[in-house]
């Protein structure tokens, strides 16, 4: 090993909404004082319960991604696991959140999108 993953940074436009957004996920401390990051209306953090740091940065002009098209590919995407996708789904704050792919016949992730429309999957566990 010759590095420890320190934050997983994601560009936006709004850096406070996606911290929010996903504070209300996962718990967590939202700007929580850092020395290894730098704070400021461009720059966000969330530190949850467990112990995985999100940062979010400010890029402008932001290109969302287009999911499920390749023209704006979403690069990468983060999967929480979930005991009931319905119950998670329904506690997603809804004017932030969108489900993009709502998992029919069965299958054992749903397909969301955080407001700057980074996809995440709910993954029933």
């Amino acid at each position: 090993m010759i590095a420890d993953l320190q934050y997983l940074v994601l560009d936006c436009p709004e850096p406070a909404e996606p911290a929010a957004f996903y504070r209300s996920l996962l718990g967590g401390t939202v700007d929580q004082p850092d020395p290894r990051w730098v704070l400021s209306d461009a720059r966000a953090t969330l530190h949850t319960a467990s112990g995985v740091v999100l940062a979010f940065q400010r890029v402008t002009p932001y290109r969302s991604p287009a999911w499920p098209g390749p023209a704006r590919p979403q690069q990468f995407h983060l999967d929480f696991g979930v005991a009931d996708q319905d119950r998670a789904e329904e506690q997603m704050p809804a004017r932030e959140a969108a489900v993009l792919d709502s998992g029919e016949g069965g299958r054992g992730w749903r397909i969301c999108a955080d407001p700057a429309v980074h996809p995440f999957c709910l993954v029933r566990h």
